[in-house]
């Protein structure tokens, strides 16, 4: 399976600065995170790619519809795979919002609201990621398959802290196992390490 985090958001480029929640709610990917998408897709090329499935926030679906176009993919979206509810930006659209943007997407599966209450634990993250990891790992095609995610949730599956429009292949039946980069930036991610507006490392 491939993880893919979105590209640099809105909220990115102000909270690497500031590292404050500038309270932007469900941004959009900035210039330079549609041109890290667009290298994204080509470290994908050959991959064995079929399908994504996307998180609901819009930075993800900017990113999935970047990824969709280049390798001619469909998507399908799963609540399950969305950020870590800590900041503003992760008070999403709603279904009407993004059936208006994306009337291609089937979205008629998700509840209105679909995104978590801000607050959720890293304990309540963990579970739903180990979750979505299990029911992957039970499926045939999960090689064919690319998430496209967020910092928290590729940090819950993999360890890693990962740069915007970073591109990793994992084995979902084996979670021991350390991803493989195939594009952008990874390191370690600290025992701890919680998105605490103002001390978070989530970028």
């Amino acid at each position: 399976m491939i993880l893919v985090r979105h590209g640099q958001s809105e909220f990115n480029v102000i909270f690497n600065q500031t590292r404050k929640d500038p309270g932007i709610r469900d941004p959009k990917l900035t210039p330079e995170g549609r041109r890290q998408i667009a290298e994204a897709a080509e470290a994908m090329v050959g991959e064995g790619v079929k399908r994504i499935i996307a998180s609901p926030y819009t930075r993800a679906l900017e990113t999935a519809e970047i990824i969709a176009s280049h390798l001619d993919l469909p998507i399908t979206v799963e609540r399950e795979v969305g950020e870590r509810a800590v900041f503003v930006c992760d008070v999403g659209s709603s279904c009407a919002e993004l059936k208006t943007r994306w009337p291609h997407i089937a979205l008629d599966h998700l509840p209105d609201p679909w995104w978590p209450t801000l607050g959720e634990t890293e304990e309540a993250l963990d579970k739903r990621i180990g979750i979505f990891r299990k029911g992957i790992a039970d499926r045939v095609d999960w090689r064919e398959i690319a998430v496209v995610s967020h910092w928290g949730v590729i940090r819950s599956l993999t360890g890693l802290a990962v740069t915007n429009g970073s591109v990793l292949r994992i084995d979902p039946t084996r979670p021991e196992h350390p991803a493989e980069c195939l594009y952008g930036e990874v390191r370690p991610a600290p025992p701890g390490n919680l998105p605490v507006p103002g001390k978070s490392p989530k970028a």
